[in-house]
Order: structure tokens, then C-alpha cells, then sequence
């Protein structure tokens, strides 16, 4: 069988957008009535928390609370509705040669998975992307419980798969530890740079442009 790909999603397939996400939190900001960079300091501060455990009203009725703010149910949908919509934006924005290469890798024959650290409104959001159909797998964080780099959440995609760690191969730009984590979990793992170098540390291959995959796992 063709080896099996897992892919992280943000700065991988995706751009991360953290400057959009950055201005949009400000917005919603001023939507329940705080300070913008305290919002925007608070999300930052949560990153762990919102990916495993916390909906988008969730999020923002906690961080309000904790900014000491009450803001009322209409707000809360407004501002939740705010950073859905950029969720939408960014799973739509995928590079069409990303595309290609998903579709060429389906085409060989390779089982594809996602494994990635998202937020509920990325949950929400993916069926209405580009990208949907072209996953066998997809494991969020979110609604696993569990985040990279814990090798748990690596290895939820793998028994999906029913494969082996060993004939598996993981494909990220870096981010929270994933290269190490999917090591950890067993996995082979390729770092991609082409839209953000995240990880220049790591020691194991990489590649500069996710079009370079197809051709590296026909000489494998």
C-alpha cells in the first residue's frame, strides 16, 4: 500500500494568518466592551487551554471573565460570530499548488490524514473547505482532547488509518513541538519550510515546498 501522510494544518497547508487573527481578536474587542490588547494578550495567554477544551463562546465569556467584563449573550454571538467567520477566510485560502499536490498524492494512492491543533471554529468550519474531501482522517485537538506534541493525538490518526507508526509518514512545519511529538509517537517526520520556518532547529529532513512530497515519496 502507499505510504500513508499526515499533515499538521496551520503554516503547513494553510497560512496561520497571525496577524489577521491578531486584529480580529482586537475587533471582537470592542465588540464586549475590553480593552483590545488585553483580548488579544488574554488569547495568546490561553493557546492550550482553547485548543483542547474551550468552544468559541466559551473562550470569550472566560477571558472576559477573567478581564473582569460581563458581557451580555447578544455580544458573545456577535464576537463569536466575528471569529468564525475568519476561520472560514483562512480554511478557504488554501494555495491551489497545495491543492494539486493533495490531489496527485490521493491520485498515487496515499491514505491522507490531518492532525492538527485547532481551535472549535476551525472544527466548525473545515467541512466548508478545499481541503474536507481530500482527508481520509482528521483528528482536531479540540474535539480529541489531547494536543501535539502529546503522542496521543498523533496516534488517534494512525489507528483511524490502520497503519503502523513506522509506514506512516508526518509532515509539519514545527509548530508546538510536532516534529518532536510525532518522533515520539513513532512516526518518520519531514519538516516543511515553504510557509513559515518554525522549527530551524530540528535535526531530520526537510523540505522547502510542500510541491517537493510527491517526488520524495516515489524515491522512498
Amino acid at each position: 500500500m502507499p505510504r500513508p501522510v499526515i499533515f499538521d494544518l496551520y503554516h503547513t497547508l494553510v497560512h496561520g494568518a497571525d496577524e489577521e487573527r491578531d486584529r480580529v481578536v482586537a475587533e471582537m474587542a470592542a465588540m464586549v466592551d475590553v480593552a483590545p490588547g488585553a483580548l488579544v494578550s488574554a488569547y495568546h495567554g490561553s493557546w492550550r487551554e482553547r485548543i483542547v477544551r474551550w468552544s468559541v463562546e466559551d473562550t470569550i465569556r472566560i477571558l472576559c471573565a477573567r478581564l473582569g467584563v460581563d458581557p451580555t449573550d447578544e455580544q458573545v454571538a456577535r464576537a463569536g460570530e466575528h471569529r468564525r467567520a475568519l476561520a472560514r477566510r483562512v480554511l478557504h485560502a488554501v494555495p491551489s499548488s497545495t491543492l494539486r499536490v493533495l490531489d496527485a498524492l490521493r491520485a498515487g494512492g496515499h491514505p491522507l490524514a490531518l492532525v492538527s491543533n485547532a481551535t472549535s471554529d476551525t472544527a466548525e468550519a473545515w467541512p466548508g473547505s478545499p481541503l474536507a474531501g481530500r482527508f481520509d482522517v482528521v483528528v482536531f485537538s479540540c474535539e480529541a482532547g489531547v494536543a501535539k506534541p502529546d503522542p496521543a493525538i498523533y496516534r488517534i490518526a494512525i489507528d483511524r488509518l490502520g497503519a503502523g507508526p513506522a509506514d506512516c509518514l508526518y509532515v509539519g512545519d514545527g509548530a508546538d513541538g510536532e516534529l518532536a511529538g510525532a518522533a515520539a509517537a513513532g512516526l518518520p517526520a519531514l519538516r516543511i519550510t515553504e510557509l513559515n520556518d518554525t522549527d530551524p532547529l530540528w535535526p531530520g529532513p526537510t523540505l522547502a515546498a510542500i510541491g517537493e512530497l510527491p517526488g520524495l515519496l516515489r524515491t522512498r
